[in-house]
């Protein structure tokens, strides 16, 4: 991610993104002095205990937000979760950002979903990651696996809608890079 970050900067600060996700960011703490962008919080989770991974989401610094903790850091995923205040009148919005690796053990799974169902009562929450679930089609909502066929029905139990129909990485490992609960608005 390193020698890509003027190019992350560039296409946030133009398009006036509020947030940016960010999967497999590969930092350690020799990354923490050049990964800040002006103008954006900076939240990420590190992959513990091996290379690679992690997680990453920048929220304009705009925004009042704060990360959640829900007493589930030690579940075995890669996800990280922020709740932005919403404005005057309206509710907060709960972000979550994860990367699910290829072959993930069932736990882990599990342990993801568990974050799910902690986070859905938010009237306004929106997913985004690489969860590796490739033979997913969204179109029918089917699928050939019984991992992914488990996650459909996590999704499908929260009324999550896929918003980005098209893969966001030309190599196809990403089946479903941003789903949003019905109702919530866009950042």
């Amino acid at each position: 991610m390193g020698n890509k970050q003027e190019e992350l900067e560039m296409c946030t600060c133009l398009q006036g993104y509020g947030l940016t996700g960010i999967t497999e960011i590969w930092w350690d703490g020799s990354y923490d002095w050049s990964v800040g962008m002006e103008g954006y919080r900076l939240f990420k989770k590190d992959r513990q205990g091996r290379q690679g991974g992690g997680v990453a989401l920048y929220i304009n610094d705009q925004l009042e937000c704060m990360e959640l903790h829900l007493g589930m850091d030690e579940e075995p995923t890669e996800s990280l979760w922020v709740r932005i205040k919403g404005r005057a009148g309206t509710g907060d919005t709960i972000v979550g950002v994860c990367y699910r690796p290829p072959n993930q053990e069932d736990q882990a799974d599990e342990a993801l979903y568990r974050w799910i169902g902690a986070v859905s009562h938010s009237q306004a929450l929106v997913l985004m990651g690489d969860f590796n679930h490739p033979d997913i089609c969204w179109r029918d909502n089917t699928t050939r696996r019984k991992q992914s066929r488990r996650f459909l029905e996590c999704v499908d139990d929260k009324f999550f809608l896929q918003v980005e129909k098209i893969p966001l990485y030309e190599g196809g490992s990403t089946a479903n890079p941003c789903l949003k609960i019905q109702g919530s608005e866009a950042l």
